[in-house]
């Protein structure tokens, strides 16, 4: 028997949506929740911005995190190869 998918109802700015996937409730609440702190961020800094801008900044802001965080894993990861190289 397959994992059983999860489906949960969040709120992302003012806005309901049905999420569904195989990790557990709460971690889909966290990322509603991380994704409409990130959001609201953006709208504080412009005021005047629509959801879909806001959306659009929201998510090319995290990409950026994304981008620099897999960045400094690979660095991490070059570092801990060659230091096992090196014994």
């Amino acid at each position: 028997m397959g994992k059983q998918e999860t489906r949960v109802e969040v709120e992302i700015f003012g806005e309901y949506y049905v999420l569904k996937g195989d990790e557990p409730e709460e971690y889909l609440c966290m990322l509603a929740q991380y994704v409409n702190k990130k959001i609201r961020q953006v709208v504080t800094r412009n005021p005047r911005l629509g959801l879909s801008k806001a959306a659009l900044l929201t998510a090319l802001n995290i990409a950026d995190e994304l981008m620099k965080l897999q960045k400094e894993y690979d660095e991490l990861a070059e570092l801990l190869e060659m230091d096992r190289k090196a014994k």
